[in-house]
Protein backbone atom coordinates (compact mmCIF):
# COMPACT_ATOMS: atom_id res chain seq x y z
CA UNK A 1 0.00 0.00 0.00
CA UNK A 2 2.85 2.39 0.74
CA UNK A 3 3.95 2.22 -2.89
CA UNK A 4 0.61 3.75 -3.94
CA UNK A 5 1.10 6.85 -1.77
CA UNK A 6 1.78 9.96 -3.82
CA UNK A 7 3.41 13.10 -2.50
CA UNK A 8 0.77 15.52 -1.22
CA UNK A 9 -1.95 12.85 -1.23
CA UNK A 10 -2.46 12.83 2.52
CA UNK A 11 -5.75 13.53 4.23
CA UNK A 12 -6.89 16.98 5.27
CA UNK A 13 -4.99 18.12 8.39
CA UNK A 14 -7.38 19.16 11.18
CA UNK A 15 -5.23 21.02 13.70
CA UNK A 16 -7.91 23.32 15.12
CA UNK A 17 -11.64 23.87 15.48
CA UNK A 18 -11.40 26.42 12.65
CA UNK A 19 -9.74 23.81 10.39
CA UNK A 20 -12.56 21.37 11.08
CA UNK A 21 -15.23 24.04 10.58
CA UNK A 22 -13.83 24.98 7.17
CA UNK A 23 -13.44 21.35 6.11
CA UNK A 24 -16.92 20.24 7.21
CA UNK A 25 -18.56 23.29 5.59
CA UNK A 26 -17.24 22.08 2.24
CA UNK A 27 -18.74 18.58 2.60
CA UNK A 28 -22.02 17.74 0.88
CA UNK A 29 -24.94 16.06 2.66
CA UNK A 30 -24.15 12.90 0.68
CA UNK A 31 -20.54 12.90 1.93
CA UNK A 32 -21.61 13.55 5.53
CA UNK A 33 -24.01 10.59 5.39
CA UNK A 34 -21.02 8.20 5.18
CA UNK A 35 -18.10 7.70 7.54
CA UNK A 36 -14.74 9.23 6.70
CA UNK A 37 -11.30 7.66 6.79
CA UNK A 38 -9.15 9.13 9.54
CA UNK A 39 -5.66 8.82 10.95
CA UNK A 40 -3.93 10.46 13.89
CA UNK A 41 -0.34 11.17 12.95
CA UNK A 42 2.61 10.82 15.29
CA UNK A 43 2.24 14.58 15.79
CA UNK A 44 -1.16 13.89 17.41
CA UNK A 45 -3.06 15.68 14.63
CA UNK A 46 -6.23 14.31 13.02
CA UNK A 47 -6.31 13.86 9.24
CA UNK A 48 -9.52 13.16 7.31
CA UNK A 49 -10.19 11.72 3.86
CA UNK A 50 -13.18 10.26 1.98
CA UNK A 51 -14.29 6.85 3.25
CA UNK A 52 -12.91 4.82 0.40
CA UNK A 53 -9.45 6.31 0.84
CA UNK A 54 -6.66 4.07 2.07
CA UNK A 55 -5.51 4.91 5.58
CA UNK A 56 -1.87 4.70 4.53
CA UNK A 57 -2.56 7.30 1.79
CA UNK A 58 -4.46 9.50 4.27
CA UNK A 59 -1.33 9.46 6.46
CA UNK A 60 0.94 10.19 3.51
CA UNK A 61 2.65 6.85 4.09
CA UNK A 62 3.78 7.83 7.58
CA UNK A 63 3.40 6.01 10.89
CA UNK A 64 0.30 6.78 12.94
CA UNK A 65 -0.96 6.70 16.51
CA UNK A 66 -4.47 5.75 15.44
CA UNK A 67 -6.59 5.07 12.36
CA UNK A 68 -10.11 4.05 11.47
CA UNK A 69 -13.47 5.34 10.31
CA UNK A 70 -15.39 8.28 11.78
CA UNK A 71 -18.83 9.87 11.33
CA UNK A 72 -20.02 13.31 12.33
CA UNK A 73 -23.46 14.68 13.11
CA UNK A 74 -24.65 18.22 13.72
CA UNK A 75 -26.34 18.56 17.12
CA UNK A 76 -27.79 21.93 18.07
CA UNK A 77 -25.03 24.35 17.11
CA UNK A 78 -22.02 22.05 17.14
CA UNK A 79 -20.52 19.03 15.40
CA UNK A 80 -20.14 15.79 17.31
CA UNK A 81 -18.59 12.42 16.58
CA UNK A 82 -21.46 9.98 16.22
CA UNK A 83 -19.44 6.85 15.37
CA UNK A 84 -15.74 6.07 15.45
CA UNK A 85 -13.86 2.80 15.00
CA UNK A 86 -10.31 1.57 14.70
CA UNK A 87 -11.18 -0.29 11.49
CA UNK A 88 -8.09 0.14 9.33
CA UNK A 89 -6.69 -2.87 7.54
CA UNK A 90 -3.72 -0.76 6.43
CA UNK A 91 -2.52 -0.11 9.99
CA UNK A 92 -4.49 -2.66 12.08
CA UNK A 93 -4.39 -0.42 15.17
CA UNK A 94 -4.96 -1.84 18.63
CA UNK A 95 -8.04 -0.79 20.59
CA UNK A 96 -5.65 1.05 22.93
CA UNK A 97 -5.16 3.62 20.15
CA UNK A 98 -8.35 5.23 21.47
CA UNK A 99 -6.28 7.45 23.79
CA UNK A 100 -4.54 9.15 20.84
CA UNK A 101 -7.81 9.44 18.89
CA UNK A 102 -9.61 10.99 21.86
CA UNK A 103 -6.77 13.47 22.40
CA UNK A 104 -6.86 14.53 18.73
CA UNK A 105 -10.65 14.99 18.80
CA UNK A 106 -10.48 16.94 22.05
CA UNK A 107 -7.80 19.14 20.52
CA UNK A 108 -10.23 20.36 17.85
CA UNK A 109 -13.17 20.67 20.25
CA UNK A 110 -15.30 17.85 18.89
CA UNK A 111 -17.75 16.21 21.28
CA UNK A 112 -16.97 12.49 21.20
CA UNK A 113 -17.98 9.17 22.72
CA UNK A 114 -16.01 7.73 25.63
CA UNK A 115 -14.42 5.08 23.43
CA UNK A 116 -14.61 3.47 20.02
CA UNK A 117 -18.24 2.84 19.13
CA UNK A 118 -17.03 -0.22 17.22
CA UNK A 119 -13.79 -1.90 18.29
CA UNK A 120 -11.93 -4.12 15.84
CA UNK A 121 -9.43 -6.61 17.26
CA UNK A 122 -6.50 -7.22 14.92
CA UNK A 123 -3.79 -9.87 15.27
CA UNK A 124 -0.94 -11.11 13.11
CA UNK A 125 -0.89 -14.88 12.75
CA UNK A 126 2.37 -16.37 14.03
CA UNK A 127 1.89 -19.25 11.58
CA UNK A 128 1.20 -17.64 8.21
CA UNK A 129 1.94 -13.98 9.13
CA UNK A 130 -1.41 -12.77 7.75
CA UNK A 131 -3.39 -10.06 9.54
CA UNK A 132 -6.68 -11.30 10.95
CA UNK A 133 -9.72 -9.68 12.49
CA UNK A 134 -10.77 -11.51 15.63
CA UNK A 135 -14.53 -12.02 15.67
CA UNK A 136 -16.59 -13.05 18.69
CA UNK A 137 -13.42 -13.61 20.76
CA UNK A 138 -12.41 -16.50 18.49
CA UNK A 139 -8.61 -16.09 18.36
CA UNK A 140 -8.08 -18.41 15.38
CA UNK A 141 -6.53 -17.37 12.07
CA UNK A 142 -9.08 -17.38 9.25
CA UNK A 143 -6.31 -18.12 6.75
CA UNK A 144 -4.52 -21.12 8.26
CA UNK A 145 -6.39 -22.08 11.44
CA UNK A 146 -3.50 -21.31 13.83
CA UNK A 147 -4.18 -19.89 17.27
CA UNK A 148 -3.79 -16.11 17.45
CA UNK A 149 -2.13 -14.39 20.41
CA UNK A 150 -4.30 -12.70 23.02
CA UNK A 151 -2.11 -9.57 22.97
CA UNK A 152 -1.91 -7.19 19.99
CA UNK A 153 1.11 -8.10 17.86
CA UNK A 154 0.77 -6.13 14.63
CA UNK A 155 3.93 -4.24 13.71
CA UNK A 156 3.22 -0.52 14.24
CA UNK A 157 5.55 0.39 11.37
CA UNK A 158 3.27 -1.18 8.74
Amino acid sequence: MKSAVRSGSGGFRVGSAADFGGWVAERSAVELAEPFTFVVGTDGVLRLAPRRSEHVACAGGARVLGAGEISFVREADRWTVSDVSNHSTGYCPDVTSWTAVAHALDGVGLVRPSGFTHEVVFRRCPGCQEHSIVRESDFVCVFCGSDLPQMWNVDPTV
